[in-house]
């Protein structure tokens, strides 16, 4: 597939046909992604494919609490988990709670995580994170910049091999709890559940924002850029 088609193509895949996803594609679809970039090389990202029914299960279930807690974000109109909400949102989100679990639905991605075809939990390695945010007064960042653009690639080299996925970050709502579950040391961050398999459908075309949209020159309140 050619790059740019790759580009303007893939997008979030959560529904899977019934068919196993062998070894050997996996490992050649991360063994393609290991060349992403991340700050000083230091490649900070660890994979974990889990398979064990049980712990599918686990983490279905600790996805799935968190997912409650997105969606009654939803139900009140905000980002969920918006770093600008107010505290009057967060107890309203919180206080929707049980309507979200009154809206969960059985066919969901969420409600049925434990029966993707792959799993793949992605962690990074905080004492590799440059991240130069850290210090600023404000919800931090950067250090992301050295794990997602892995994640990202895991997602493109899926496409080479006829595969989907979606990348979610939802369970790092609880992190301690998928720590425990999954044996994850405190140094190391969940900086993401990445579902993978055979899609049902593959989105072709994707709508997005112009360039112009979101692209300006000398300033952020410059004139667009148009490219020409």
């Amino acid at each position: 597939m050619e790059l740019l088609e790759a580009l303007r193509s893939t997008g979030a895949v959560r529904d899977f046909a019934d068919e196993t996803v062998t070894d050997e594609t996996l490992f050649a679809v991360l063994d393609g992604a290991r060349f992403a970039p991340s700050g000083g090389n230091r490649q900070s990202w660890n994979v974990i494919v889990v398979r064990d029914p049980q712990l599918r299960r686990r983490l279905r279930d600790i996805y799935l609490d968190a997912w409650h807690d997105y969606v009654a974000h939803l139900l009140i109109g905000v980002v969920p988990f918006s770093p600008l909400m107010t505290a009057e949102q967060r107890t309203e989100a919180l206080a929707r709670r049980s309507a979200a679990q009154a809206a969960s639905d059985p066919e969901g991605f969420a409600e049925n995580l434990d029966r993707v075809p792959v799993m793949l939990v992605v962690c990074a390695d905080l004492g590799a994170l440059a991240a130069t945010d850290r210090d600023l007064d404000r919800y931090q960042i950067v250090g992301g910049a050295s794990v997602y653009p892995f994640v990202w690639n895991i997602l493109l080299a899926a496409r080479e091999f006829g595969l989907g996925g979606v990348m979610t970050t939802v369970a790092t709502r609880n992190e301690t709890l998928v720590r425990e579950a999954l044996g994850v040391p405190e140094n190391f961050a969940v900086a993401s559940i990445v579902a993978l398999g055979h899609p049902r459908k593959q989105l072709t075309r994707l709508t997005r924002k112009r360039v112009e949209d979101f692209t300006t020159v000398d300033r952020f309140d410059g004139r667009a850029f148009l490219g020409v």
